[in-house]
């Protein structure tokens, strides 16, 4: 054990064919949430967990660690202890931890809302929000997709009281403190983040969403105080309404989104037919509802899941999902396994940065092959869009992260009344009359994917600046193989053996900020 090489060589011995199982069992649940499955999936996470919970492996990395390791050796070192040290608790509350979160998982794929007593999938939800003029529709189809949140809520409370059980064994405040620290952040300056883009955004958000309101107020026949959230075409708010914007519907009549995003990495010389040959890609009863791409093995089995429909919704989708994949792809095939991985924030901004594209007036020319007259008459009203974007997912980001620490930090709390004020105080929405429901248990994230949310913020943060940087060093995106090279050679290729924050400033050229994510704001709502 004194030497640290071998020591890494043993955990990945250990690790490796645990955590291959575990992702193909997580799959396999994942497009079909049979009880069998989900057995599946308990017994694969509770042998990794077992793996990673070792005493003497922990004991080793944190000696090696304190005996002055350096260079990719202590980066493997620092990568395994984040891993290790959320294992290390008793193993009847880890596997109750385990067990519970494969439970809940398994309810939300095989949940479904009734709207006019017919069982309909999210597509359909999302169809009616962003179709419908009959406000009793709308408001049925909206509280269907929250009824998930009814099924879940006791579990995922009990969730937060196990899961924090756990953190304060290891002297930590809660979970929610353990999950940043885990994650190479600092939660102070996590906070100090979120309060900068507080500020940037909130006045501009509140010019933008007054508008959009008096445009909803005219379509329902109604005053703009008399909204409620099913006005609205996203059942969370965490997406732009085509009232009051730009609708590019009519652009993906006809076309095949997921054609559309092979044609785009194509463009930029980054391959995706070996994604798309093992993704499952369409909807289907008893599969999970959401999208997400897995690196089963991180030896080149990439995977997506979807539930693509051919509309601008899932061309975003599309592209972004298919960035995690070919970052994952990218990465060099030399490093360790331990660290051939990538960071959740920088990876969330390559799939955010390639999701955009859908409302880029370059990418819809070259690509989908709108007339060119067309996409520069569309262009300042897409710069709009992307503009509004950023600004509602920022407020949305705020909610989410900020009520997560209120769940941890007192889970016996009224959850549903912190819920409202944080959706009233940062997307001024105003809570349906006397609703006291668990919506808050109907976003997944706060779930199955706790102390996520925040990445995505800092995946906008890192997307501006590296369409700055793609600008300033290729020329831009879209159709540019050197943007593609660029990528692959400077954010794919390290992985995890560069810490997120040095990766960003390598290369960038500059530490991470906001201001290139409030310049493109600026620019697009003027």
């Amino acid at each position: 054990m004194s030497d640290p090489q071998s020591l890494l060589d043993r955990a990945e011995d250990a690790i490796r064919p645990l955590f291959l199982a575990s992702a193909r069992a997580w799959w396999d649940a994942s497009i079909s949430a049979t009880e069998e499955n989900e057995r599946r999936v308990v017994a694969a996470e509770l042998a990794l967990s077992d793996a990673l919970a070792e005493p003497e492996l922990y004991a080793g990395v944190s000696a090696a660690r304190a005996n002055g390791a350096e260079g990719l050796v202590r980066r493997q070192l620092d990568v395994l202890h984040d891993a290790l040290v959320p294992n290390q608790v008793p193993e009847a509350l880890r596997h109750r931890i385990v067990s519970l979160e494969a439970s809940v998982e398994s309810r939300f794929s095989r949940h479904r809302g009734v709207v006019g007593g017919a069982e309909v999938d999210d597509n359909e939800i999302r169809r009616i929000l962003r179709e419908s003029e009959d406000v009793a529709e709308r408001r049925e189809a909206w509280e269907a997709s929250k009824t998930v949140g009814a099924a879940v809520a006791d579990d995922v409370r009990e969730l937060a009281r196990l899961r924090n059980e756990a953190a304060r064994g290891l002297g930590y405040r809660d979970w929610f403190a353990l999950a940043i620290e885990t994650m190479e952040m600092d939660e102070e300056r996590l906070f100090a983040t979120l309060g900068e883009c507080d500020a940037l955004t909130a006045a501009p958000f509140a010019a933008w969403k007054a508008d959009v309101d008096a445009e909803l107020a005219r379509r329902f026949g109604c005053a703009s105080g008399e909204l409620r959230p099913w006005h609205y075409e996203d059942v969370f708010f965490q997406e732009v309404p085509v009232t009051g914007g730009l609708d590019t519907s009519h652009v993906f009549a006809g076309t095949d989104v997921v054609a559309l995003a092979r044609r785009t990495f194509d463009g930029l010389g980054l391959e995706t037919a070996s994604i798309l040959e093992r993704s499952d890609l369409f909807p289907r009863p008893g599969k999970s509802q959401h999208a997400f791409c897995i690196d089963v093995d991180r030896e080149g089995d990439v995977r997506v899941l979807a539930n693509v429909e051919h509309d601008s919704y899932w061309a975003d989708t599309m592209l972004h999902e298919l960035g995690h994949g070919v970052f994952d792809l990218g990465l060099d095939a030399s490093l360790p396994w331990l660290v051939r991985d990538t960071h959740l924030t920088i990876t969330e901004g390559i799939a955010i940065m390639m999701g955009s594209l859908a409302q880029d007036a370059d990418w819809l020319r070259d690509v989908v092959g709108v007339d060119a007259g067309e996409a520069e008459a569309l262009d300042a009203g897409l710069r709009r869009r992307r503009a509004a974007e950023a600004l509602v997912f920022a407020r949305w980001v705020l909610v989410i992260t900020s009520f997560e620490r209120a769940l941890y930090a007192d889970p016996e709390a009224d959850l549903a009344a912190i819920w409202w004020e944080l959706v009233s105080r940062y997307q001024l929405l105003t809570p349906p009359a006397g609703r006291h429901e668990p919506d808050w248990a109907a976003k997944i994230h706060v779930a199955c994917s706790p102390v996520y949310y925040h990445t995505y913020l800092y995946g906008n943060l890192v997307a501006a600046q590296l369409r700055a940087a793609l600008e300033r060093e290729t020329g831009g995106l879209v159709g540019r193989p050197e943007a593609g090279k660029f990528l692959a050679e400077r954010v794919f290729a390290p992985g995890q053996s560069i810490r997120w924050d040095r990766l960003v400033e390598r290369a960038t050229g500059e530490p991470l900020g906001a201001s290139h994510l409030a310049r493109e704001i600026e620019v697009g709502l003027r």
